[in-house]
This record gives structure tokens, C-alpha cells and sequence, in this order.
């Protein structure tokens, strides 16, 4: 059990069920507790082992407790085990922005937990699924979607259209997803249509071949690429090769072959030259792209 007594301005939650004052929420192995407003998510995993209760170990000279204080000032949380359990909590970032989190609790059963920390990496790749229930990123909705904006765009306008049904990836889809994909490429149709430069931007529609993100989502983007977050051959190859399927191709494909079929060899697309996808010039470095981009854009 996580229990919170009090709470600050940034609150403590369990996937999306907030942790309030006096309250307490029940964890589950493989759910992600977030710290500080959202901003630090981690796996807390449990391993059946001997354990001292909370007030033994705050007889200790560093305790659990204080190492949550003082990286969450405005958190005073404080985690009661109620079975034989010990916690392990894995920093699903990846990152070594806050160090202390990520050393709290850890288990002796060193290589169970590898394994299972494994199974969890790429925890970061589920968010999609919170931002998409926040209202603050959501710029459309109906019964079946939701539109948000990219957290980080690759152009000036970059929106990602995802279904309200779970549905991990493009390998999920059969036949029975026709309706919803359609439905989709509409939604973001419609995004196009309200755009104040529609006139002056071209924009397309599409998957990516290999998504980093758990939960199937629809890029709607202008080809202008005239975004500081567009940094890397990689960024610049996965919307401007093979490796982004047209939306309009992939419900084809759906509805002819009954599923979506990617080659084996797809992710190569990403190590490909760069070059302009207007006029196929190769640049050799990003800046010296995205300063060639510049000729291509309307004055």
C-alpha cells in the first residue's frame, strides 16, 4: 500500500489514480508510481523476503523516508508494507535526473529483479496513455478519439490522433479495426481543415513502421520540419522514408491483407543519408538540412 497523510502542491499518484491527503492506494506489481506531479514515473516491484517494520528502520541513520524527503519537498510519502514484501522502485526514465529515487529499496534477489527491471524498461514508452486522459493535452475529442499535441514536434504543427480503445501497435489491427482507422484518418482530416496555415503547408498523415510509444497513434504533420526538437537523423528519417506508412496505405492494407505487414529490414530506413524531401538533396549534418530546408519554405 502507498499512503500519502499529507500533501503538497505536487502530488504523489498510482498510474492515474491520485494519492490524497489521509489516503491510501493499493499497488500492483508493474504499475508505475508517479512522484512530484507526474514528472518522475517509476516500477515499484516486489520480491517475498524477511523485513524490518517501518518504525525499526527508522531507528536506522538513513532511512527510506528521508531519502523521499529530500527529493520531494512537497511530498511527505511514506510506504507501509503490509505482507511479507520488499520493494524495489526502478527509475522507468532512464535517466539519473533525481539518483536518489532510483537506489531506494533495493532488493537482494539482484537477479530476478534485473529480469524483471527488463520487463519494465521502456515504462517511459506508456506515456501516451496518461497524456491522453489529461485534459490540458487534449485539443479533440469524440466517442472513439483523441487528439493531443505532440509533447515534442518535429514541425510547426504535429498532432497525434489515438483511439480510446487500448490497442498497442500497428501489429494489433485486423479487419475489425477498418471502421476505427477510417474514423482516424477523418479526425485527423479534420485537424488539417482547422488549421490557420493550411494554405501555405502541406501536411501528411501516417504510422510509424516501429512506434517508441506504446498505444496506436496517428501522426498529422506539416512538412515544414521547422521545429528546435527535430534533432537527430533518426527524427528526420522516421517521418521523411519508408519507415512512416501513409494512414491511407495502412487501411488498405488492413483491409486487403487483413493485418499490417512491415519488412524485416525497415528499421534500416533510419540509418539512411539525409536528404530533402523536396528535392532529394543529400546534406550531411542536421544543421546543414535544416538550413537547405529554409530555401524549400513559403516566404
Amino acid at each position: 500500500f502507498l499512503s500519502q497523510p499529507k500533501i503538497g502542491v505536487n502530488p504523489s499518484s498510482v498510474d492515474l489514480v491520485n494519492v490524497g491527503k489521509d489516503e491510501e492506494v493499493k499497488m500492483k506489481p508493474g504499475q508505475v508510481l508517479y512522484i512530484v506531479n507526474k514528472l518522475y514515473p517509476y516500477v515499484v516491484e516486489f520480491a517475498e523476503e524477511s523485513w524490518k517494520t517501518v518504525a525499526e528502520a527508522e531507528k536506522k541513520p538513513q532511512t527510506n523516508k528521508t531519502l523521499w524527503e529530500d527529493s520531494c519537498e512537497d511530498d511527505d510519502v511514506k510506504l507501509v508494507p503490509r505482507k511479507r514484501m520488499k520493494m524495489k522502485v526502478v527509475d522507468t526514465q532512464g535517466s539519473s535526473a533525481n539518483p536518489k529515487l532510483s537506489k531506494i529499496a533495493t532488493s537482494s534477489h539482484e537477479g530476478t529483479s534485473s529480469k524483471k527491471a527488463s520487463e519494465h524498461l521502456g515504462h517511459w514508452s506508456q506515456g501516451l496513455k496518461s497524456s491522453m486522459q489529461d485534459p490540458e493535452m487534449q485539443v479533440y475529442k469524440d466517442e472513439k478519439t483523441v487528439v493531443i499535441k505532440d509533447k515534442y514536434p518535429k514541425s510547426r504543427y504535429h498532432w497525434l490522433v489515438l483511439p480510446w480503445k487500448p490497442i498497442s501497435s500497428l501489429k494489433s489491427l485486423t479487419r475489425d479495426h477498418l471502421e476505427l482507422l477510417e474514423h482516424m484518418h477523418a479526425v485527423g482530416q479534420k485537424m488539417i481543415e482547422q488549421c490557420p496555415a493550411r494554405q501555405s503547408l502541406e501536411f501528411r498523415l501516417g504510422y510509424h513502421a516501429i512506434p517508441s510509444m506504446s498505444q496506436l497513434h496517428l501522426h498529422v504533420i506539416s512538412q515544414d520540419f521547422d521545429s528546435p526538437a527535430l534533432k537527430t537523423k533518426k527524427h528526420w528519417n522516421s517521418f521523411t522514408t519508408d519507415y512512416f506508412l501513409n494512414s491511407e496505405d495502412v487501411i488498405e492494407m488492413v483491409r486487403s491483407k487483413g493485418k499490417v505487414l512491415v519488412g524485416d529490414h525497415i528499421s534500416e530506413c533510419l540509418k539512411l543519408p539525409l536528404r530533402c524531401h523536396y528535392c532529394k538533396q543529400q546534406l550531411s549534418t542536421m544543421p546543414q538540412l535544416k538550413a537547405h530546408l529554409r530555401k524549400h519554405r513559403p516566404k
